[in-house]
């Protein structure tokens, strides 16, 4: 018989061997085989440390626990994590017992619950699922296991007053909005997002002097309100009102920005050289002019260190900083409703994350629905690789001729990308017209149904453009001379983007009307008993 109960200082030695059992000697978190900081967890107020105890030989055989204090300034969020299974006491349900225990002993205690789970077995998402959590996020290759890394997926509950207190209709950006929606589904809540087109990225500006907090900033860099008080925009585990000397401890840093000697903003971080992660947690400000520049420094260095990953979390009505770390190569990962506790709400946070390394998922083992926020967040994540290429192409096509700059880097962020060998099929004759390709290298050719070619294009080109706005079925073949790499948009990614951006439809729908123009000038037009007149598109679409 299993019996759970809380840690003692006694079982800190068995605690570490169920760790070390579990993971070997490479464990993401080395400090659970130290027995001197499993200690501190096991007295520690806010942290819950649970064992299971076989009651016949009183032999631990598992272990899990809850960190209360992960949010900043007490606003009740707890993350339910290092869960671990010697191996002699795995398939007798323990992780389940667990899960069980933790949940009667904290629910009282927490408004929001955090599951951030290993995602090459499907062992964390069955438990965590079958428990109340829901998935919100897919953070790719956060996490250092040896010599590679591995991706965790978010899963999230909610207690007491949580979604009563959650503050409505947050405004996002675009780019967010598809994760956004399926986040609110999973946990219940009809969604209520509203799109922002209208905000613009905060202005890069540059002259500030950089260097690292000390006692002799703090007090000037308290007395700034907006970001840490007033206007707050990332939400992080720490804050400066904890103590300069608690931050440190902490293992924080911040880089403080100086003009004319006056400090005037700032960027609180932790940076984890194991994990090779960073996460931003804070950034205090004058006015808008710093932020920017703050930022970008931030990811210099990151790059000097050899990070990884650059996680940071932003408030759901803050789209300006989200459209700034857009542009800075960041995307959402995860979205989680009523998330932290601000003024009289609970607000929604939007993780974004910055991948300073190629993408590389491995092995992963995923259910529904994490599934499909996992394929969600890597979906946009792959096209952030090819990005360069698609703005590219997107700005040599006559179909987009007049799109300023950021217009073109919309339209481009709604691609998506496939890869295709010689002798494979684009689309086939008969087929439904639902996506146009924009071709990034390669060949590909088109052919009549009669075996007749009807043409070859190379990188620049487009095809089924025309198809798929007017829409009908393919009366053409197209194939992949050679290798092909190509952006994807679909019909209704683009039906999306038309609708959150009309200024962009307006523009595509103009250089078509041209494009039918020129061709009917050009076509020799043919009389059919009254019937109507017919004109056959380069794309192969027929227009009555």
């Amino acid at each position: 018989m299993i019996e759970v109960r809380q840690a003692r200082e006694a079982d800190v030695g068995a605690i570490s061997e169920i760790f070390r059992a579990s993971y070997g000697d490479n464990y993401t978190f080395p400090e659970f085989y130290q027995e001197e900081f499993l200690k501190k967890l096991v007295f520690s107020d806010d942290t819950l440390v649970l064992v299971a105890e076989d009651s016949d030989d009183k032999r631990l055989l598992g272990t899990a626990s809850v960190v209360l204090e992960v949010g900043s300034l007490t606003d009740l969020v707890g993350e339910f994590g290092r869960l671990a299974v010697h191996p002699d006491g795995r398939g007798r349900g323990l992780g389940n017992l667990l899960m069980e225990a933790r949940l009667e002993r904290v629910r009282d205690r927490l408004h929001v619950g955090l599951v951030d789970g290993r995602v090459v077995h499907p062992i964390t998402q069955k438990i965590s699922q079958a428990h109340g959590f829901a998935p919100v996020g897919f953070v790719p290759m956060m996490a250092q296991f040896g010599d590679h890394r591995e991706s965790l997926a978010w899963l999230v509950q909610y207690f007491g007053d949580a979604l009563e207190l959650r503050r409505n209709h947050p405004r996002i950006v675009a780019e967010a909005y598809h994760l956004a929606t399926m986040a609110m589904e999973n946990v219940g809540i009809a969604p209520d997002v509203i799109v922002d087109e209208e905000s613009t990225a905060y202005p890069q500006v540059g002259g500030f002097e950089v260097q690292e907090l000390t006692t002799e900033g703090y007090a000037a860099l308290l007395r700034i309100e907006r970001g840490r008080v007033r206007r707050r925009e990332i939400f992080g585990p720490l804050s400066l009102h904890y103590g300069f000397f608690k931050i440190k401890a902490r293992q924080s840093s911040y880089l403080i920005a100086r003009q004319q000697g006056r400090v005037v903003g700032a960027i609180g971080f932790t940076h984890d050289e194991h994990e090779r992660n960073v996460r931003i947690f804070e950034m205090i400000h004058l006015d808008d002019e710093v932020i920017r520049f703050l930022l970008e420094e931030l990811g210099e260095r990151c790059q000097a260190w050899g990070v990884v990953a650059v996680q940071v979390g932003v408030g759901a009505d803050a789209t300006r900083m989200q459209r700034t770390l857009l542009e800075l190569g960041f995307l959402p990962a995860a979205y989680v409703p009523a998330h932290a506790f601000h003024e009289v709400e609970r607000v929604d946070v939007i993780t974004f994350l910055r991948l300073l390394a190629p993408l590389d998922l491995g092995d992963l083992e995923l259910i529904s629905p994490t599934r499909e926020v996992a394929q969600l967040v890597v979906e946009s994540f792959a096209r952030r690789e090819v990005f360069p290429e698609l703005r590219a192409a997107v700005g040599g096509i006559a179909l987009f001729a007049g799109l300023t700059d950021e217009q073109a880097l919309r339209v481009a962020g709604s691609c998506g990308h496939v890869t295709l060998a010689p002798g494979e099929t684009l689309f086939a004759a008969g087929d439904p017209s639902d996506v146009m390709y924009l071709l990034l290298a390669g060949e590909a050719e088109r052919v009549l149904p009669d075996g007749c070619e009807a043409g070859t294009f190379g990188p620049g080109s487009s095809l089924g453009a025309v198809a798929m706005l007017t829409g009908g079925e393919h009366v053409a073949t197209a194939t992949a001379k050679s290798d092909v790499h190509a952006g994807v948009i679909s019909r209704t990614a683009f039906a999306a983007l038309v609708r959150q951006r009309p200024d962009i439809g307006v523009v595509l729908y103009r250089n078509l009307a041209r494009a039918f123009g020129s061709q009917l000038r050009q076509a020799d037009l043919e009389h059919e008993d009254g019937a109507g007149w017919r004109l056959s598109t380069a794309d192969g679409a027929e227009i009555k």
